[in-house]
């Protein structure tokens, strides 16, 4: 390669050629060893070539002193053949790549100057965060609900139908494809009593419905890896595998997308408690595919580290943060108790809200141990005097999905119990305090003039002081890609 010097004598000097110089197309070639019999595999090489991919290309393989190391990969593919499709990855031994943008918004969060918390529950996660010197003058409280929009409710409830159809196709197949290792279900079975009286030759059951069949200990006489899988079990699998990888990645993709939006207007130092996952699916199980809590904490974690900063975590145990006002006294709430009501200040606000701004207040003195947090009454009690005129609009917030509407909402009738949408047995067993009012039961153009609604409300707020039960929270819109 000519190194674009020349000699004494005009000549160009050149050098040996690397791996850096070639600029044709790449191969990687397996040859499975010196004892293999079989020819090499050739695998071309694909570059990404699209829009803004190039400072991706230069900062990943311009570095010759970079440690690379090529790793044979599969990955889930219906449309190929055996429904796995294989690829060389190259890895890279460097820090990730990181565009201008994003370095700036990471500059940006950090310059925010902003504390907050973060307080997460199966089906939203509420962020509230102050000025770090909890001064009015060097900022407003500001307030966040994550939760799932209608659009994603009806694409989360089309995937699951199709995931449910693809499921129950699997199981046809196998028990078509072994109807020995199964029982016939027991309408299978009075029909076949039903023939045998009637004096008809007993029908051949293809595809048996009952319980596979096993010992007195419950096990399956023949194991499932034994079975025989047609083609199509086989497709049906690779199907359902790769769907639920691509939703995965859509999770982790909306989940670094919000992450990216909370910190940018919350800035990266929160404070989150201390919860085990785990523990909530035992209780709520597949709800929490939907909100994916533990996914958004992880993603705003590293987020917050990219900035240079930590997501610390507080312990339940020592804070109680869904158990105490702002004012410092202590409001008993249980699981089902969504709305904060605070009899010593007056404070009605959403109880998520509450717990993450005084999230906000905790203080760790160990960021590594979460039991050495405590919550600073003193300064809540203090922010709660100086916000006092924005803090009561930023925790309240709209009504969670499944809750009841308040009264003046005239326009949001429940519906009528003539009217199809309520089963009659669930009207009948349902408790006198989950049972709408009289005047609830009808639509709003049917109620007399003088039943509870906006007017009585308002003139009890007028009474009352017209404390604002409502106002906005800036919930992000999300859209899921899966």
């Amino acid at each position: 390669m000519e190194t674009g010097k020349v000699t004494a004598k005009g000549k160009p000097k050149t050098r040996a050629a690397t791996w850096w110089d070639h600029t044709g197309p790449l191969i990687v070639v397996f040859n499975g060893g010196a004892d293999s019999q079989r020819g090499d595999l050739l695998l071309p090489v694909r570059l990404p070539s699209g829009a803004g991919r190039w400072p991706w290309l230069v900062h990943f393989l311009n570095n010759s002193q970079t440690w690379h190391k090529i790793d044979l990969v599969r990955r889930r593919d219906a449309s190929a053949l055996g429904g796995w499709a294989y690829e060389a990855h190259l890895m890279v031994l460097a820090e990730g790549y990181a565009s201008p943008a994003t370095r700036a918004r990471w500059a940006a969060a950090v310059e925010l100057c902003r504390v907050g918390g973060i307080d997460g529950n199966v089906s939203s996660l509420s962020v509230v965060s102050f000025p770090d010197t909890f001064d009015p003058a060097d900022g407003e409280v500001s307030s966040t609900r994550i939760e799932l929009t209608d659009p994603e409710l009806v694409a989360l409830e089309k995937a699951r139908r199709k995931e449910r159809g693809r499921k129950r196709a699997l199981d046809r197949s196998r028990r078509a494809a072994n109807p020995g290792q199964y029982a016939p279900s027991r309408r299978q079975q009075v029909r076949a009593e039903r023939r045998k009286g009637g004096g008809l030759r007993d029908k051949q059951v293809h595809l048996p419905a009952g319980a596979r069949a096993a010992n007195k200990n419950g096990v399956p006489k023949q194991a499932y890896r034994h079975d025989t899988l047609s083609a199509g079990y086989r497709l049906n699998r690779a199907k359902l595998a790769e769907a639920a990888a691509t939703a995965a990645a859509a999770k982790d993709h909306r989940a670094r997308r919000i992450a990216e939006r909370i910190v940018a207007e919350h800035g990266a130092n929160l404070v989150v408690e201390d919860c085990d996952i785990r523990t909530w699916f035992r209780l709520w199980g597949r709800a929490l595919q939907a909100t994916t809590p533990g996914r958004l904490i992880a993603a705003i974690g590293k987020e917050c580290e990219k900035t240079g900063a930590r997501l610390q975590r507080a312990s339940t145990f020592h804070t109680k943060l869904s158990q105490t006002c702002l004012c410092g006294a202590q409001v008993r709430k249980t699981l089902s108790d969504r709305v904060h009501t605070c009899t010593a200040c007056g404070l009605i606000a959403d109880r998520d809200m509450v717990s993450a701004a005084l999230g906000a207040h905790v203080r760790i003195q160990d960021p590594d141990d979460p039991s050495t947090a405590g919550l600073d009454t003193v300064q809540a009690r203090t922010t709660q005097i100086l916000f006092s005129s924005g803090l009561q609009e930023a925790l309240s917030s709209q009504p969670q999905r499944g809750a009841r509407p308040s009264r003046d909402r005239t326009h949001a009738a429940a519906h009528d119990p003539g009217i199809p949408g309520q089963r009659a047995s669930a009207r009948r067993s349902a408790p006198d305090r989950f049972r709408p009012t009289p005047n609830e039961t009808r639509p709003a153009h049917q109620r007399h003039k003088d039943h509870v609604g906006a007017a009585a409300r308002a003139g009890n707020a007028a009474t009352s002081g017209g404390i604002p039960t409502r106002g906005p929270t800036g919930a992000i819109p999300t859209r899921d890609d899966s």
